[in-house]
């Protein structure tokens, strides 16, 4: 899951794009028609996760298929991609949200679309979580996943899988924590539908949109420092 060859970036970043939009459209309409549903989370897991894993298994060959800053983050810190690529990357997939927010409302009445977009943006649930302990549900849920990543894309050793294992970490995440959070563990997955919902006059909670960076960037980072110097140091080297 990597980029080195420069003059295939552009195709890298539609890529990037184009993959985070998917991720980010079909997830937002699954809230929007499971989320008051008896049941439904089961619903929204498993549309967040098996869009993600047909996305990366499309653009793994083209970009690596991250669609997340969070991994992205990860692999920079494995040394599997340099900084300007990483920071095109995170630019192509926070757009990719944007893009996938505005297609939302184009697509739903005037009067619901904004809203539709704010209500299947990432936020804390009602259990009376604090920040922090969301940070911290969001920084475990996000270590699995890029856990995932790296051993199931990423190490010459793994499973020839496609996007299927890292979709499906997504949709157990998400079963665990989705109430609590949202589950984002994508911090582009968290900004570019707020982005699109608040050009569009709706209110965000910005002042908790920390944990949705915080909380997925450092478990990646520790999932990308237990994988390559603990699990499988001279595989991944």
């Amino acid at each position: 899951m990597e980029i080195l060859v420069m003059p295939k970036m552009m195709s890298a970043l539609a890529a990037e794009a184009v993959g985070t939009f998917g991720l980010c459209f079909v997830g937002i309409l699954a809230i929007h028609a499971l989320g008051a549903v008896p049941g439904g989370l089961v619903g929204i897991a498993l549309a967040h996760g098996l869009i993600l894993a047909i996305m990366i298994s499309i653009f793994a060959a083209t970009s690596g298929g991250h669609l997340n800053p969070a991994v992205t983050v990860g692999l920079l810190v494995g040394g599997k991609i340099k900084a300007g690529p990483a920071l095109g990357y995170i630019v192509a997939q926070v757009v990719g949200g944007v893009l996938a927010g505005w297609a939302v409302m184009g697509i739903l009445p005037h009067d619901i679309g904004a809203a539709v977009v704010r209500d299947g943006t990432p936020a804390l649930g009602s259990a009376n979580i604090s920040a922090y302990a969301g940070c911290l549900a969001e920084l475990i849920t996000t270590f699995f996943l890029v856990l995932a990543v790296w051993g199931t894309a990423v190490d010459p050793r793994a499973p020839k899988i496609g996007g299927f294992g890292i979709g499906l970490t997504v949709t157990s995440d998400i079963m665990a924590i989705g109430t609590l959070t949202g589950a984002a563990m994508n911090p582009a997955r968290a900004l570019g539908p707020a982005l699109a919902a608040l050009l569009a006059g709706e209110k965000y909670d910005w002042a908790n949109h920390w944990i949705y960076w915080v909380g997925p960037v450092a478990g990646g980072i520790l999932a990308t420092v237990l994988y390559t110097r603990v699990i499988a140091p001279k595989e991944t080297a």
